[in-house]
């Protein structure tokens, strides 16, 4: 009881609610721009919230992060380009419904059941973190160790079509989070005499240049975005109609939920996901799928948005993020002195009904945005993109510089953007790297703790691998290496071709 009253406490907090709304606004223009992204607002905001309090800084950050995966449908909806990868399922049905001039009822589906699926998302987190937390704390440092490894080999099957690549780019980002001072020997480790480096690399350039400027390079590669808008006519639709997939949107909004606490799935497979679903269980739609089915939009927005919730439980509870956003709101943490993990709930109540107070304030402005401003958003969709570009390198550069107040930030973060430029040119996914690069000093200095707790006993192995959820979690990650390995998948095929 004392936690609901602390968490709807902030719902009549002034200073709250105006930085949520602050983060939802920017999140609503952001996600909506083809070739910007809610991954890189947020990592600009983590360099622009640096000196905030935490408070302030995660209500901003809650703002950005729910309203911009849902504002990714809007570009979807009206000129067939997903403002982000979550919503490229929208695109389905939503730009074929917008092209039979109902592209304000398609907005709506999606701003509902965005709300809908955000709710269920933060609601799960709610009741299922403090179970989680309690199990994790009976982690050992090679327990810690094994689920940071399977969370990176995790994503590495999910955010490629080449495990490969995944890993590589994982141990990209171990190499890189090795970079500095030996925690333990106390002498610098892969600086090449370089004594700027001796501090380690910094979160804060490293993710502006991954999702920042790195943006920039591949949109300036592509060329400009051009794209017809398709017209908003404001038409009444009836609100029994409008609810009449609410059952339907729990399990899909199940469906987001538990994808998103899988690292590194998110949005875009639980959009898949519950879309097949969507197909399957829906007898008669309003059109037939993929020709304007509301069907459709339904079931991709509100499995998208569910994952946020989804998504925080493995970062809160195990400092695990589940997507390449939660990584960034990983790093905030860190920033702010905050230690996310097992006792993070315990020690700190206050931020997690920060966090859970900013998703469900969130939600609200998704409705109110979406509803009063997303049908009007049209005209600026289209900004042109030689104006909008020079404007966030200059963030970028700014976003960098103001950690430490350093240039050679600045020269790190540019060196990211063309890494991540050139990551994506090549098909190796961003969201490894990041997560290895945040979880690398847990990673190092948890298996390094477990060695030496292990050599004074007798039988090291056993002391190493001995216990059941030791025994669990090590089975699980040999099983997602080994099930990915060339000969074994392409048995599979095989099998179910």
């Amino acid at each position: 009881m004392e936690s609901i009253i602390d968490v709807f406490s902030y719902f009549i907090d002034i200073r709250f609610q105006f930085f949520v709304l602050i983060g939802a606004t920017a999140g609503l223009f952001v996600g909506a721009i083809p070739g910007l992204s809610v991954t890189m607002a947020t990592a600009l905001l983590v360099s622009i919230t640096y000196s905030w309090n935490a408070l302030d800084a995660m209500a901003t950050i809650m703002g950005v992060f729910v309203v911009g995966v849902f504002s990714g449908a809007i570009s979807a909806i009206l000129i067939n380009i997903p403002g982000a990868p979550s919503s490229v399922v929208t695109t389905l049905d939503g730009y074929p419904l917008a092209k039979k001039g109902r592209s304000y009822e398609a907005l709506k589906y999606a701003t509902v059941y965005s709300f809908i699926g955000t709710t269920f998302g933060i609601l799960v987190l709610w009741v299922i973190a403090k179970p989680i937390s309690n199990v994790a704390l009976k982690f050992t440092p090679m327990d810690s160790f094994l689920i940071c490894l399977f969370g990176l080999a995790t994503v590495g099957t999910l955010t490629s079509k080449s495990f490969s690549k995944g890993l590589m780019s994982a141990m990209i980002g171990l190499i890189l989070s090795m970079i500095g001072i030996d925690s333990v020997m106390g002498t610098p480790r892969l600086t090449f005499g370089i004594q700027d480096l001796q501090a380690g690399i910094g979160t804060v350039p490293a993710l502006v240049g991954l999702f920042g400027f790195a943006e920039v390079l591949t949109v300036i590669s592509e060329g400009n975005l051009t794209a017809q808008v398709a017209k908003v006519e404001k038409n009444l639709i009836n609100t029994r109609n409008m609810l009449k997939y609410f059952p339907q949107s729990i399990y899909y909004a199940a469906i987001g939920t538990f994808v998103g606490a899988l690292p590194g799935a998110g949005g875009p497979v639980a959009a898949f996901l519950a879309y097949g679903q969507a197909t399957k269980i829906t007898k008669n739609p309003t059109a037939p799928f993929g020709e304007g089915a509301v069907e459709g939009i339904v079931a991709s927005e509100t499995a998208n948005n569910a994952c946020i919730g989804g998504a925080l439980i493995p970062m809160l509870t195990l400092a695990i993020p589940g997507d390449a956003v939660t990584a960034i709101i990983l790093s905030v943490f860190y920033v702010h002195g905050l230690q996310p993990g097992p006792m993070f709930i315990q020690t700190n109540p206050e931020m997690f009904h920060v966090i859970l107070a900013g998703g469900l304030i969130g939600a609200i402005w998704v409705l109110i945005l979406g509803l009063g401003l997303g049908p009007k958003i049209s005209k600026i969709i289209n900004v042109p993109k030689r104006l909008l570009l020079p404007v966030v390198t200059v963030l970028c550069v700014i976003g960098s510089f103001s950690g430490n107040n350093r240039m050679f930030d600045v020269g790190l973060m540019f060196a990211f953007g063309i890494l991540g430029f050139f990551m994506r040119r090549l098909e190796y996914p961003v969201a490894p790297l990041t997560l290895a690069l945040v979880l690398g000093g847990t990673m190092d200095a948890n298996f390094r703790r477990a060695i030496s707790l292990a050599s004074s006993e007798s039988n090291k192995l056993l002391a190493l691998f001995g216990r059941p959820i030791t025994i669990v979690l090590l089975v699980l990650t040999i099983f997602v290496l080994v099930s990915n390995l060339p000969f074994l998948r392409n048995k599979e095929k095989k099998v179910f071709d």
